[in-house]
């Protein structure tokens, strides 16, 4: 197994044909869960048509950015094509349907990397047989390295379906803990708003709701689409895997609603900058008012003062300047009072 990982370590996104990696699950072997690479893989899908009545299958994770993973999947995989036009026609919402006698999956997922940015988002391509699972995406994921950890670790779904239904908690875990890091950065926000400080917690509440709502976008329609299908699922779908793959469902379902629940919190809080910003505003323009009024007294008589005409009243009296004082603060003192009377 060591020798393998070193292979795939030294190549780009995986082995000389795009495997990132491989596992042979059966029940009935010593390990039954064994790592492969891409020609093992190959030998094994060339005679799985002779194992009979054995639970064995194989679970294969490609890199789509490798020159090589589509052409070794066409040569070797057999799968149906479907699948090869769902890989091509850029339609990324998620769903899950029946092609022929295998099922067609697409699941969107954070990167590994994940920043709590929208486009930190990628597509995983899905394609399910009795005998064969494949995986496929064009960055990491960080379902499929929650997967990968735990057959790693010595776990191993006994059915094809059962590791679909693992990859879907895994990415319902995902969710979970994107939805706990979004809840935090709300909570440090709605803090900040209630000591006072604004900052810009306008603009990182848009971020994080634009998460939200493309995350809503992009999982919502998948938990219908499952529902459909087990209403009519495979032959070879045991009656366990389809209550299983049903119980992952609700488990999207209340991660969706959390997620709405989310959406509302943000706007509300939103709603409540937005007031504060008119509150403040508001208390400036009066502000703003009372210092025009307060000087339109002294500016319309220093206006009139001012002119270069005879007849200026006043202007040869020895107290004329504070008889002119006087007026002035006596309007001011009087537009201060109504301003004031006013606001309150």
């Amino acid at each position: 197994m060591s020798a393998f990982h070193d292979l795939a370590a030294q190549s780009y996104g995986g082995d000389e044909a795009g495997l990132i990696c491989g596992y042979l699950f059966d029940a009935a072997a010593p390990e039954p869960a064994r790592a492969i690479d891409s020609a093992q893989a190959a030998a094994w899908l060339a005679d799985a048509g002779q194992l009979g009545d054995s639970n064995a299958y194989v679970w294969l994770h490609f890199n789509l950015s490798h020159a090589h993973a589509e052409r070794w999947l066409v040569r070797h995989a057999a799968l149906s094509d479907t699948f090869y036009e769902t890989l091509h026609e850029g339609l990324p919402s998620t769903r899950i349907e029946r092609a022929d006698d295998s099922l067609i999956a697409v699941i969107n997922d954070v990167h590994f990397e994940f920043s709590f940015e929208p486009s930190d988002i990628s597509t995983l391509w899905i394609s399910v047989g009795p005998r064969l699972v494949v995986t496929a995406r064009t960055k990491p994921l960080r379902s499929v390295d929650a997967l990968r950890t735990a057959v790693k670790a010595g776990e191993a779904p006994r059915s094809s379906t059962e590791l679909l239904e693992h990859l879907l908690r895994a990415q319902a875990d995902v969710l979970v803990k994107i939805v706990r890091g979004v809840t935090s950065r709300i909570d440090r926000i709605e803090d900040e708003l209630l000591a006072g400080r604004l900052d810009h917690k306008r603009a990182r509440l848009g971020v994080l709701r634009r998460l939200l709502v493309r995350l809503q976008r992009l999982l919502a329609p998948e938990p219908a689409a499952l529902f459909r299908l087990l209403q009519g699922p495979p032959a070879w779908m045991a009656e366990p895997d389809v209550q299983e793959l049903r119980g992952s469902t609700e488990e999207f379902s209340v991660v969706l609603r959390d997620m709405q629940a989310l959406q509302e919190r943000i706007k509300l809080l939103q709603e409540e900058i937005a007031a504060n910003v008119n509150e403040d505003n508001n208390r400036s323009l009066f502000v703003l008012t009372v210092v025009t009024v307060l000087a339109l007294p002294i500016n319309i008589l220093a206006g009139l003062f001012g002119m270069n005409v005879g007849g200026i009243p006043l202007a040869e009296h020895r107290h004329g300047f504070w008889i002119v004082v006087a007026i002035v603060a006596t309007f001011t003192a009087v537009a201060a009072w109504t301003a004031f009377r006013k606001k309150r």
